[in-house]
């Protein structure tokens, strides 16, 4: 079967060993989707390299010289994906707190590797595949290779469970693999507002507000810290 060109996804390697960054790269360079555009030894470098490349993904180790992995990814306003890369399993829930697609234990396994892109993929795809129209009383999302179209007004708030988000609406609830920041982008902000990193509500649905809560469909929802300002619509 013949394919359309295939999509390419900028990475780079954040690697301080220097045979374990050489394997990762030998790795990339099998995948013909994947473009690395830079390999560095500490996060310093790293963050250079992001304000230069756009990048999609990023190898990260989590025992870098001087700031660690996970200090200089917290300090990062719009990381790219990462998948951690490391010899110690205790940093596992960590991870889960920063969105960490997934681990690769070193040594790293070329199937290892693969599963995990395969992920990274999945998330980007997902993202690529809410579409914007002109029309903004709906949207199209997909699922699958299906096409689920959702009337904005039907909505009464979206909620974020890792990697999948739930739009609950008038007739039922809808599950899509996609992160609750790619379909905030595409709603109109004087439709919708974001209350917590959890939540997303349609403002014409509000029942009950206060500063900790707010109530739709009577459903109770907090109010995150940072968002409070926000909250007071």
């Amino acid at each position: 079967m013949i394919h359309p060109a295939s999509k390419k996804y900028n990475c780079i390697i954040v690697e301080d060993e220097p045979i374990a960054a050489e394997i990762l790269e030998n790795f990339v360079s099998r995948d013909e989707e994947l473009n690395l555009v830079g390999k560095c030894a500490d996060a310093v470098y790293a963050s250079n390299l992001l304000s230069i490349h756009e990048v999609n993904l990023m190898f990260l180790d989590l025992h870098l010289p001087v700031v660690k992995g996970f200090d200089f990814l917290r300090k990062l306003k719009n990381p790219p994906v990462v998948i951690v890369t490391t010899a110690y399993h205790q940093y596992a829930v960590e991870g889960y707190e920063l969105d960490i697609a997934d681990y690769l234990m070193k040594p790293i396994p070329y199937d290892r590797f693969l599963t995990a892109v395969e992920k990274f993929k999945h998330l980007m795809q997902a993202e690529d595949a809410l579409l914007e129209l002109a029309e903004r009383d709906y949207i199209f999302i997909s699922s699958g290779k299906k096409q689920i179209k959702i009337i904005l007004q039907d909505i009464f708030y979206i909620e974020s469970l890792r990697e999948y988000i739930n739009i609950h609406t008038k007739a039922e609830t809808f599950t899509f693999k996609m992160p609750i920041s790619k379909i905030e982008e595409s709603l109109n902000p004087k439709m919708f507002l974001r209350i917590h990193k959890s939540y997303i509500i349609s403002l014409s649905k509000v029942e009950v507000k206060s500063a900790n809560v707010i109530q739709i469909n009577g459903k109770k929802l907090p109010v995150g810290r940072t968002y409070k300002p926000l909250a007071g619509f």
